[in-house]
């Protein structure tokens, strides 16, 4: 919120609202749509990071709660959500313990998350021979890619050599039995969860719905600068989506207020953009993409017929009937 408050007292207001009201609205309907479509897609490729033929119920409207969650509750408490609302589906579908689907959901969410972190990396690879990026977002990327080396280099290490890390996990708790009886049966469900990227058929449908999944948004950007008559090349809307996508992956602000303008203002000044017009580009993107998702997350969620509360406090043992 002081990001946001920052902002404002360092732009004039009166042609920010000049601005705002000169938006054409043609170009911002097509960008809304391309936030619940990318949750769809994603919600595709989900599927693929699940073991094969396990067919998970209800991952686009865990995608839609979580990330409607992500809009309104702090430190990206959304993730949670999305665990709690998958496994709940496959515990009253398929009868599956609560537990093992929690631990098996939260596995898949770690590759996503590395993946997703993995592409950023790559993108701004690129971007870093097409404009001049600042230093500071390339120490950035060099710290998360560092993190995300260490993050694969565990899931690869899970992955590759399962009975070792079984073995490993039960000579560090053979002092404890009920906790060591837990960490194996957690560790189970980790490496059943990471099947999905071990299977040979997924890595190409994995490969190419994140090509899609970041195009989409790249489009969406795009239809933006369009709406606020920024006639800037496509590399633009690759820079606003990779300088929004590296501020936002620290946990923040409900709706990612203030890092999610910041983001935007800073990319865009690359591109000779004055701060007020790239801060009213940030304000309507951000508006585009935060009430679209956040209705269709509320009505996902009523037809869920849980609540926030529910999934972000609820233990295993307090699933009922």
């Amino acid at each position: 919120m002081a990001l946001i408050a920052l902002l404002l007292r360092s732009v004039d207001l009166s042609e920010l609202g000049r601005q705002l009201a000169a938006t054409d609205w043609w170009w911002v309907l097509p960008a809304a749509a391309v936030a619940p479509l990318g949750l769809w897609a994603r919600a595709i490729r989900w599927r693929y990071l699940f073991p094969p033929r396990s067919d998970p119920p209800g991952l686009v409207a865990a995608n839609m709660i979580g990330y409607m969650a992500n809009n309104v509750l702090p430190l990206r408490a959304g993730e949670l959500v999305r665990v709690y609302v998958v496994a709940r589906r496959l515990r009253r579908e398929r009868n599956a313990p609560m537990t093992a689907g929690l631990w098996l959901t939260a596995a898949t969410i770690v590759v996503e998350r590395v993946l997703d972190s993995v592409s950023l990396v790559l993108i701004l690879a690129v971007l870093i021979v097409l404009i001049p990026v600042p230093a500071a977002l390339q120490y950035a990327a060099g710290v998360i890619l560092a993190l995300d080396a260490v993050a694969a280099g565990v899931l690869v290490a899970l992955a590759v050599a399962p009975a070792g890390s079984q073995r490993l996990v039960a000579r560090l708790t053979r002092r404890w039995p009920r906790l060591g009886g837990r960490a194996a049966r957690g560790l189970e469900m980790i490496l059943r969860g990471l099947e999905g990227v071990r299977t040979r058929a997924h890595l190409a449908p994995i490969a190419g719905w994140t090509v899609l999944i970041w195009t989409m948004a790249a489009l969406g950007a795009w239809a933006l600068l369009r709406a606020v008559h920024l006639e800037l090349p496509f590399v633009a809307a690759w820079t606003v989506l990779t300088f929004v996508g590296f501020g936002i992956s620290i946990p923040s602000a409900p709706g990612y207020v203030g890092v999610w303008h910041a983001a935007n203002v800073l990319a865009l000044t690359l591109f000779g953009v004055g701060q007020t017009q790239a801060l009213g580009y940030a304000v309507l993107y951000h508006a585009s993409q935060f009430v679209a998702i956040t209705l269709i997350g509320w009505l996902f969620l009523l037809r869920e017929h849980v609540s926030l509360g529910e999934a972000t406090h609820a233990r295993p043992a307090d699933v009922g009937a």
